[in-house]
């Protein structure tokens, strides 16, 4: 598992080969997110791994980065490369947030 620096993030928006994946819960994903991310709960995997299919990483945020940590070692486990953002959407200062606030 590699970490990136949230304002590395905007590089990997519209990738070929990444799935950005938003872990928040639902409704903190419908207020804000990165644009192009998909909304995958915590617990509520199945969906989205199935998109990650023949992507080459998934990027993983969460608030602040200790959930991303943990699910990327996870998925690492399974055999998945995965990048993580250290300090989550709360560090991200890019241009690529969706926001409805």
């Amino acid at each position: 598992m590699e970490t990136i620096p949230a304002k590395e993030l905007d590089w990997y928006v519209n990738k070929k080969g990444y799935l950005i994946v938003d872990l928040r819960p639902y409704e903190e994903f419908a207020r804000g997110h990165i644009r192009g991310a998909v909304s995958a709960p915590e617990g509520k995997f199945g969906a989205w791994l199935r998109k990650g299919q023949g992507m080459d990483t998934l990027i993983l945020y969460c608030d602040r980065g200790a959930m991303s940590m943990s699910v990327a070692r996870m998925l690492e486990k399974q055999g998945w490369e995965t990048k993580t953002v250290v300090g989550g959407i709360h560090a991200y200062r890019g241009e690529n947030l969706v926001s409805t606030r």
